[in-house]
């Protein structure tokens, strides 16, 4: 893993395989480079196919900086360390694709930064019309933080927190990023990239892609196989994913 400071001073790591054109991936809540990534086998199919695959782990997350201060997460803070991470890197072009949380993030970015020449918005569907922490964070942050996970009534903090557990992530961090508001909301219509909306067919929590692809200009969309937690296992999910980043644009 390679680290870089994030204008706040947060350690930010990343993973850097491969060579080729830049493929940056943004992972899931919860989740981490590994999980999200290299485990399902998107790193090594994208590698397989000549491309250099940067993923890092989000604040508050995996390798990265942990902070329990949930205005270590605001104001844009994980948006403003994906584009520091850009200039690190020093590429001048590059694909970014997202899954669920990453979505956002890399929803955001390529509203601002013109190195983004393709996007892949994972895990987010209809449910999502721009906001950078759509669901109930407040919520979710109880379910995290609670010594008896047995006390959670509703599914969604329950699940996160299962998830969470079973990842052995760093519950107060996840706590303290579900309590910050995170940044703007996502001007969706100001997305002139292309972009591809990628879905499972039982993510009950994205909701369906066509909503979604028909608010960003241009946008297609695939459905493949799994919920929320299972469709990056979906192998469609990375031959999609692989396909749509090396089309020739």
């Amino acid at each position: 893993m390679e680290h870089f400071t994030a204008f706040d001073g947060s350690d930010i790591a990343y993973l850097d395989e491969g060579v080729g054109r830049v493929v940056v991936l943004l992972h899931g809540f919860a989740s981490d480079h590994r999980g999200n990534w290299v485990t399902p086998g998107v790193v090594a199919a994208l590698v397989a196919a000549d491309r250099r695959v940067i993923a890092p782990d989000a604040r508050g997350h995996g390798l990265s900086s942990r902070p329990h201060d949930p205005e270590s997460y605001g104001d844009n803070a994980m948006v403003k360390d994906v584009m520091t991470l850009f200039d690190n890197l020093g590429v001048q072009e590059l694909d970014l694709v997202g899954y669920s949380m990453g979505s956002l993030v890399a929803a955001s970015v390529a509203t601002r930064d013109a190195r983004v020449r393709s996007l892949v918005l994972g895990g987010v569907g209809g449910h999502w019309t721009g906001e950078l922490r759509p669901q109930d964070g407040n919520a979710i942050a109880d379910a995290l933080e609670t010594d008896d996970p047995s006390s959670i009534d509703h599914a969604i903090p329950r699940a996160f927190r299962a998830f969470a557990d079973r990842t052995g992530s760093d519950r107060l961090a996840l706590a303290a990023c579900q309590r910050s508001g995170r940044g703007e909301p996502v001007d969706l219509a100001l997305i002139d990239v292309p972009t591809l909306v990628l879905v499972g067919d039982s993510d009950t929590l994205a909701g369906p892609p066509e909503p979604l692809a028909a608010r960003i200009a241009g946008a297609c969309f695939e459905i493949v196989h799994g919920t929320h937690l299972s469709v990056a296992a979906d192998p469609a999910f990375t031959s999609h994913l692989v396909s749509f980043v090396n089309e020739p644009r």
